[in-house]
């Protein structure tokens, strides 16, 4: 049984059980005074509009120069994927690696992962609500890795700056790719994971 079904609310800021009040179109939370909602008001065309946006992004995020390293007065930009063909020219393969999943892979599957969680929930489809919330959850695990490239190009720029000796400078690939990562972000904080539950066909999906 849900909560929802027994007339719990939970307050999403201190996480307190409220007992729903009938008749009742704004509910505050007993203990802190914040607005109590059965679901996320526009959960799921909130995180629509930030997926969008953030696959739209995700294209010149790609295609645009995120840096330009310069040596000896001479550099050329480059992107994230021919940053990765320089890394793996050079022999340096771990780098390469950590570079290609977290600035590739992991903002490619939050794009694709959180569409198909909209998708199902909407649709209903097949898809049990076990294995939708460990897709949810494994979604807000890689979130916090999605940084790491730009988190590098940031100390790069603070520390190599020699004038024309060497300097590195970021580009708008990196605002873009920045812009791509705190949108899927919050496209996963503003989805409601109960909305999973409430999508579910029948008890057997829990077990």
């Amino acid at each position: 049984m849900r909560a929802i079904d027994a007339g719990i609310l939970v307050c999403m800021e201190c996480h307190e059980l409220n007992r729903q009040e009938p008749n009742s179109d704004e509910q505050t939370c007993t203990r802190c005074g914040a607005l109590v909602h059965a679901r996320r008001p526009n959960s799921v065309v909130r995180t629509w509009a930030l997926l969008v946006t953030a696959a739209i992004l995700y294209i010149p995020a790609n295609l645009l120069p995120i840096m330009t390293v310069s040596s000896l007065g001479q550099g050329a930009p480059s992107t994230i994927m021919s940053g990765v063909i320089e890394l793996v020219q050079h022999g340096m393969f771990p780098i390469a690696a950590v570079v290609f999943i977290a600035s590739i892979l992991v903002p490619t599957f939050k794009l694709v992962g959180i569409a198909l969680l909209l998708f199902s929930v909407q649709r209903h489809q097949p898809l049990s609500a076990r294995q939708r919330i460990i897709m949810y959850r494994f979604i807000e695990f890689i979130g916090r890795w999605s940084m790491l490239d730009i988190f590098v190009i940031a100390i790069l720029v603070a520390l190599v700056s020699f004038g024309r000796l060497a300097s590195i400078e970021a580009n708008l690939g990196a605002v873009a790719f920045s812009s791509v990562v705190i949108l899927t972000m919050l496209a996963a904080v503003t989805f409601d994971p109960r909305l999973i539950w409430d999508n579910t066909e029948s008890d057997d999906d829990y077990d």
